[in-house]
């Protein structure tokens, strides 16, 4: 990666973390989950409010490190609006991204691809995760007429 990609990448990262979007109370919410990072303490909770089938707001209360508030910030900009189905493919798209794996052609990351650098850095790749595992855990357990369980990178 060049080194102005780099430079532009850690910007957006650091602007998300002194600046986390969604960090804010949301008193009618329909779902919500928590996750948890036992290796270095990261610790989410989510709550999202429905609109028809798309998520209409949502709160992300991250503690953490840079990288784990900086994805829970990126998440809570990128789903507003999207359908709960839009929602689970970005986010399986950016744990396949996060693996090293290869994404399909029809997905567009854009701002997200900013956490692909995390990926050189296998310790912190469950940083990066975990809003991604407990949004999808929220999600998939909805669909299930299910209740979320905490949520847990491991």
């Amino acid at each position: 990666m060049d080194e102005k990609l780099n430079d532009l990448y850690r910007d957006i990262l650091m602007d998300h973390y002194k600046y986390p979007r969604g960090n804010k109370n949301l008193d009618n919410f329909d779902l919500e989950n928590e996750g948890y990072n036992p290796a270095c303490g990261d610790d989410i909770h989510l709550k999202i409010r429905l609109d028809g089938g798309k998520i209409d707001d949502i709160s992300v209360d991250c503690i953490g490190c840079a990288i784990s508030v900086a994805s829970g910030s990126m998440l809570a900009d990128i789903v507003r609006g999207k359908s709960l189905e839009e929602v689970i493919k970005i986010a399986k798209a950016v744990k396949a991204m996060l693996k090293g794996e290869k994404l399909s052609e029809d997905i567009n990351l854009g701002d997200l691809e900013a956490l692909k650098g995390v990926s050189k850095f296998p310790v912190r790749i469950k940083c990066a995760l975990l809003s991604w595992t407990t949004i999808i855990d929220a999600l998939e357990a909805r669909q299930a007429g299910q209740k979320a369980e905490i949520s847990r990178t491991e």
